[in-house]
Parts: C-alpha cells; structure tokens; sequence
C-alpha cells in the first residue's frame, strides 16, 4: 500500500478545509492591489470573501506559487514610497464574484499539484461558478458559466 499523499503546500501549510467554505453566504469581495506609477494593475494580490457571520477567508499566492486559503481579516493598505503602494477596497462589479454576492458556496473542488499543493479552487454558487488559481505565481479569478 502506498503512502497517502499530502494535498497541503510543503511551505504554507493546507489552510482550513476547502469544504469549510461550503453554506456559507457571501455578503462581500475585497481585494488588495500593487499600484505602481500610472500603471494600471493587471489583477488582484488576493482577495478576501467575507460571508453573511462577518468572518473572512483570504486567497492569495505563496512564494512556491501554491494557491493560499487561510482565515484573516483584510488588512489596511500601505505605501511602500519608490516600490509604490498597496491599496485594499472593495472589489466593484468587474469582480467575477459580484455576480454571486448574496448566495452561499454550494461546492468546492480543489486542483492540486504533487511538489506544490494547492493550485486551484473553484467556487460554485447557484448561478455560477468563480475558480481561483495560481497562475505562474500571479491570482487569477475567472467566472465559470
């Protein structure tokens, strides 16, 4: 028999079980950015959804590229003066999961990788879904119809 693999990143640990998510209601999206000069970001560093018991699970990237889920509050933003700043707000209606705010998580599925672990979420609500990804070490939110 051999051994069961672990779906946890070797560095950051699994984070709360994905499964946790499932009934909960979302009532919001906030998202942290890395603006810099004029630039317009390109997308989200992570974003936190918070649910209708006010509590909040954040999503970002680790330095391995795995895809983080842990529970925590959004921070504040800050300036990082040359390096430009972090700015953390609401994420508007260009979210994918504006669409999904008001209904609760009906499933989840995770996309694992052997050396990395967790690489992907999809969330699915009842009109839709939202996956989150690592991709090349950068968050990716796409809504899945």
């Amino acid at each position: 028999m051999e051994p069961e693999k672990s779906n946890e990143c070797p560095l950051h640990d699994g984070g709360p079980s994905a499964q946790s998510l499932v009934g909960r209601r979302l009532t919001g999206a906030v998202g942290s950015w890395h603006l810099y000069g004029g630039e317009d970001p390109v997308g989200p560093l992570g974003v936190w959804l918070v649910d209708d018991q006010k509590a909040a699970v954040h999503i970002t990237t680790g330095s391995d590229w795995c895809l983080i889920v842990e529970v925590s509050e959004p921070h504040v933003g800050h300036d990082m003066g040359d390096s430009g700043l972090i700015a953390v707000e609401a994420m508007g209606d260009s979210s994918p999961f504006a669409a999904h705010i008001g209904e609760s998580v009906v499933a989840v599925r995770e996309k694992h990788e052997p050396n990395t672990g967790r690489m992907a979420l999809e969330l699915s609500f009842p009109t839709g879904r939202v996956c989150c990804e690592s991709w090349g070490g950068d968050l990716r939110l796409t809504a899945v119809r």
